[in-house]
């Protein structure tokens, strides 16, 4: 898996980073959202020394973007831990249908 790859995609698609200050997600933490439906938003979360650059994605709903990060979401839509290729495949899979 191409972790570079995938953090050059995320910035190029215009995710907003947002550092992350709640409990939700491990300290110092970056998270990538995107609004995807109104009030829906998809979430990559990558740790903070995070030695095999593994992330976590998520669809989540949220007040507003500037909520997350700051506040738990209101309702968790989708979750998955991205540790190798299959993941990313079964993720993209999911995110087409």
């Amino acid at each position: 898996m191409d972790y570079e790859n995938i953090l050059s995609s995320l910035k190029n698609q215009r995710f907003k980073k947002v550092i992350n200050k709640c409990k939700k997600f491990d300290a110092g933490a970056t998270i990538y959202a995107k609004e995807i439906r109104k009030n829906i938003f998809l979430l990559f979360v990558l740790l903070k020394d995070e030695e095999d650059k593994n992330f976590h994605a998520f669809i989540a709903n949220f007040d507003s973007v500037e909520s997350i990060g700051v506040k738990e979401p209101l309702q968790l839509l989708f979750y998955i831990s991205v540790k190798n290729n299959d993941d990313l495949h079964y993720f993209d899979k999911y995110m087409k249908s």
